[in-house]
């Protein structure tokens, strides 16, 4: 089976706002991905715009509504910002002041989970597609259903990271169960964060898993041999 890849362009904006320009312009990265086989744009608008904004989520939606997977926190403040731009999907992710990029799932304590659930709720009322970033453990998933999401992302940050052989293998077991059982619960299985070239096919393999939602390393690459071969490399992959 062949997954779907969300290209996550956020570095993009990341580069562009290294010199304060109007260049590289995020809408074009999406057109290119989306010309050379992404099936999803993915974009993450923080709290401190330290990359995407507002501005380029009202322009992407504009553009390609259909291919638009926002990822935001569960505040009050990013949930307004989803329903007015009401994007294809969204995923709701942790977010910590000053981090340099998400470091793990939701963390479902009684007064998140709430939040979260009321935040799911709105969304969906609307016609936007839930989908929520949690760690691949049986509680999270379970949580996660009880929310009510329609999809749950899991994070393959441990996995990515991991020294040896040993290490990677349980933690790629973690993945598969939970991949199991998010699918038993009723929901999609995507998965992300830290994968490349060289790590992303024992994931991809994993049963149930129907998207993955990758960025950094597709966009290193796109530095040397252009975004439309990165993308094209990566879904050859897939």
């Amino acid at each position: 089976m062949t997954l779907k890849l969300g290209v996550n362009i956020d570095h993009v904006a990341t580069l562009r706002r290294a010199r304060q320009a109007v260049y590289p312009d995020p809408l074009l990265a999406a057109e290119l991905c989306l010309c050379v086989g992404a099936d999803y744009i993915v974009i993450h608008v923080r709290n401190d715009d330290r990359h995407m904004t507002e501005k380029d989520l009202a322009r992407l939606c504009k553009a390609y509504r259909k291919y638009m997977h926002l990822e935001c926190n569960f505040s009050e403040k990013m949930q307004k910002m989803a329903l007015k731009y009401k994007p294809y999907s969204v995923c709701i992710v942790p977010e910590t002041p000053g981090e340099v990029t998400t470091t793990g799932g939701l963390k479902f304590t009684p007064k998140n989970f709430d939040r979260i659930r009321q935040m799911t709720e709105a969304l969906q009322k609307k016609g936007i597609l839930v989908s929520l970033f949690i760690d691949p453990s049986a509680d999270s998933v379970r949580a996660a259903a009880k929310c009510g999401a329609d999809i749950v992302e899991l994070c393959t940050r441990d996995y990515s990271e991991a020294t040896t052989k040993k290490q990677r293998a349980k933690l790629l077991g973690d993945l598969a169960l939970a991949s199991l059982l998010a699918k038993e619960l009723g929901m999609e299985v995507h998965a992300g964060h830290g994968l490349d070239y060289e790590n992303v096919l024992p994931v991809a393999d994993l049963c149930g898993i129907s998207c993955m939602n990758i960025g950094f390393s597709i966009i290193s690459r796109a530095v040397l041999a252009g975004l439309p071969n990165a993308v094209c490399a990566m879904k050859e992959l897939l």
